[in-house]
């Protein structure tokens, strides 16, 4: 099983345990304590160099179960992509569900709502048991990713294991996994060798030493790995002893050996090899001849591995290899303290290698360490919107967070791209802030969909945003099309809006022209998104008319289009799921809406007055489903948050006057009942799926910043709502209406009860 046979791009590299290589020292003792050991959770916790991923791999050879591994590293600090990894790693092991690797594929969705469940019951259900290794998990310091791992941990079933090797302890909640018995721990004590072990260690790399020097050299390192193989290095290239002297103590010192014992003593040419290489996070023979200008270089790598020169190779073809970290981290450091003129050359002649062999993200890299700004901004322009339909927001938030308001005014680009990722993240105030930023640059720097200027992507963004009501978002979409070039990705969006703002103002024949032309322009772009909204509007367009074919033909093609690409969590999608809700209620398909009407109902949270004519038409459409179907609860509180929108985005058109003759049927509904699930207000629709996870309530309220007091008040309220006495229970009868999805959401064997 390979990783090119997941639907999203992973790293073979990443995923293949590392073979045992001769020379390296088996803790047997420890080994036997790994195969024997029931825990579900092993943490592996020592400084570098002690051999963490040795052991590992050690106990992956002797133990009868098959290991699913994960190499990390900081291009894994994005909760998305932590946990395709960890997918493709079990699914090379045992194939996974296509939904389960479908869900991870593409944006949309809450990593808590969507993507945890999924892969926890797909771990759940493995037929055999496993263990799977995330490696150097001291590389990942996000937070999302160390809460996945926990909630992931809910999940593993009887047999299986989940292992991480880090130089610290990571913030898990390792003391309630402790005091419940489901905890391994080694840590350095345990992988530090004795002398019989140094000695085998040494006399493996050609270093034989007479027992008093051993035992002093056992002594001096407290037999710290490393230590013991830097030593044999430093003698290998001419040093009488490395026995005596200093205690390798502290980083101060071991940098110091590093320099005096060991490069001092090698060819000029090849010291120089090492230090220069150490920019790189992985290297080739290409790359390196690129960094040094010069060539020859692969034959130089494979010189070093033969050598056992702390160089970890990434395939079997002998191309790829990275240092050992704590080796190459030492090479840095040096390097930086001998020639630190040189490190932001060596990383722009990386970035250009890498530009000239299409890596782009690396390229993004080396080009931040090496100071080019003007060609990461480039580089990201084209980079983001791949990023983000590729569900790695967090990533593209990171890499334009590297540029401050100064920069983005010079790159305004970036700006607009940060201001529509805010707009998604329901960061409404920030996203005018990054907004206001582009509108008030005055760079010409050419963009990446042929633009001259900024202005017709402000335009866009302003108009989808509708700051300023219908009638401004129509001159700016207008302004928009105006502008952009005939193939920007932008031209769909701007369609649909111009669209969106005529049918608000009573210009309903120019409204279904404009979303006609949305759908037959978006789908030559491959704007998925654009057309399935273009196609509700027209639904409920149809609707509103009586022309209820139309409405049944329009909302079918929207909501396929959201179940083919796998959209359906997607916050625009709820625009889709009422207008198929709406048409159900018509036809007397009772089952059928409230099925569609959960799904929208799900995406609420994530809708807010950045995107209010999408919010609020939304809000209005569940509205009037729920008085059709005599739940006027619901109806109640769906409106009174709706008209919350309408108080900050008040010139919504049409959708004003629809919000006054509802109030007036949700006031005559008043004595009527109904079913309370569906009277959860967004803030309780937000802390839902957090009550399936392990996380407390005063965890909850750090992730979602909010007090432990208002998660409890909001859990209550959602156990009264849902008629449950506890967090399982509720979780069940969310399930049972339709508010999380029952195909994702098995109860976890571990889940925390509290409240």
């Amino acid at each position: 099983m390979t990783a090119a046979e997941v639907p999203f791009d992973v790293m073979e590299v990443k995923l293949a345990p590392p073979a045992t290589r001769p020379g390296t020292v088996a803790k047997a003792d420890v080994i036997a304590r790994l195969c024997a050991a029931t825990m579900p959770f092993t943490t592996v916790v020592a400084p570098a160099g002690y051999g963490k991923t040795t052991l590992l791999a050690h106990w992956a050879g002797a133990d009868f179960r098959p290991f699913a591994w994960v190499a990390l590293d900081g291009r894994d600090d994005d909760a998305v992509v932590f946990l395709r990894d960890i997918a493709a790693a079990v699914h090379r092991v045992e194939p996974l569900p296509p939904d389960v690797l479908g869900a991870l594929s593409g944006p949309g969705g809450s990593t808590w709502s969507k993507h945890v469940p999924r892969v926890g019951r797909a771990l759940a259900a493995l037929e055999r048991p496993l263990v799977l290794v995330l490696d150097d998990l001291h590389a990942v310091t996000n937070p999302g990713c160390l809460d996945v791992l926990a909630a992931l941990f809910e999940y593993v079933p009887a047999g299986s294991q989940i292992a991480i090797a880090s130089r610290e302890e990571p913030p898990l909640p390792l003391a309630r996994w402790r005091a419940r018995g489901w905890l391994l721990e080694v840590g350095a004590t345990d992988l530090r060798l004795d002398e019989l072990e140094a000695e085998l260690l040494l006399g493996a790399a050609g270093v034989e030493l007479g027992a008093s020097e051993l035992s002093e050299l056992t002594r001096r390192t407290e037999g710290w790995p490393a230590g013991l193989y830097l030593a044999a290095l430093s003698m290998r290239a001419g040093a009488a002893s490395a026995a005596g002297g200093e205690g390798f103590d502290d980083d101060r010192f071991v940098s110091e050996y590093l320099r005096l014992e060991l490069l001092d003593r090698l060819p000029a040419a090849e010291a120089k090899f090492l230090k220069y290489t150490s920019v790189l996070e992985r290297m080739c023979g290409g790359l390196c001849d690129a960094v040094l200008e010069e060539t020859l270089s692969a034959r130089r790598l494979a010189g070093l591995e033969r050598a056992n020169f702390f160089l970890v190779p990434l395939d079997r073809r002998g191309e790829w290899y990275r240092y050992h970290h704590l080796f190459g981290q030492l090479l840095r450091n040096e390097l930086e303290r001998s020639e630190p003129d040189v490190v932001p050359a060596l990383n722009g002649r990386a970035m250009a290698w890498c530009i000239a062999n299409d890596l782009p993200e690396e390229a993004i890299v080396y080009g931040h360490a090496a100071g080019e700004t003007s060609m990461v901004a480039g580089l990201l322009d084209a980079l983001v919107l791949p990023l983000y339909y590729d569900g790695r927001r967090e990533t593209a938030e990171e890499w334009l967070g590297w540029f401050g308001d100064d920069q983005l005014v010079r790159y305004p680009a970036l700006a607009v791209f940060q201001a529509w990722l805010r707009v998604l993240a329901g960061q409404p105030e920030e996203a005018e802030r990054s907004l206001a930023l582009a509108e008030g640059a005055t760079s010409v720097i050419p963009l990446s969909d042929g633009s001259a200027t900024i202005e017709p992507w402000v335009a866009t963004l302003s108009a989808h945003m509708m700051r300023d009501g219908a009638e401004q978002a129509l001159a700016d979409a207008n302004r928009a099309l105006d502008q952009l070039q005939a193939e920007s990705p932008w031209i769909p969006v701007a369609l649909l809006i111009r669209g969106v703002a005529h049918a608000l103002l009573g210009a309903t024949d120019r409204a279904k022209h404009e979303l006609a032309a949305t759908v037959e322009k978006g789908l030559a772009a491959g704007a998925a998104e654009d057309v399935f909204v273009a196609h509700a509007q027209l639904a409920l367009l149809a609707a509103k008319q009586g022309a209820w074919g139309e409405a049944e033909q329009r909302s079918r093609a929207a909501q396929a289009i959201v179940e083919e690409t796998g959209l359906g969590d997607y916050s625009t999608s709820a625009i889709a799921h009422v207008a198929t809700a709406r048409v159900a209620v018509q036809e007397g398909r009772h089952d059928d809406a409230h099925t569609a009407l959960a799904r929208a109902h799900r995406l609420r949270p994530m809708l807010d007055h950045g995107v209010p004519w999408l919010t609020v038409q939304v809000g209005l459409e569940l509205t009037r489903a729920h008085l059709a179907l005599g739940d006027a609860g619901a109806a109640r509180t769906i409106l009174t948050e709706t008209e919350e929108v309408l108080e900050l985005r008040p010139n919504m058109g049409s959708l004003v006057e629809d919000a006054r003759t509802l109030r007036d049927q949700v006031a005559a509904a008043a004595g009527s009942a109904g079913a309370w699930a569906m009277s959860l207000t967004g803030a309780e629709l937000r802390l839902l799926p957090y009550l399936a996870t392990h996380l407390t309530f005063p965890e909850i309220g750090g992730r979602l910043f909010i007090s432990r007091n208002t998660v409890k008040t909001e859990a209550v309220a959602i156990y009264r709502k849902l008629g449950a006495s506890s967090r399982s229970q509720a979780i069940e009868r969310a399930v049972e209406v339709g508010l999380l999805d029952g195909s994702i959401y098995p109860s976890p064997a571990n889940l925390t009860q509290e409240g």
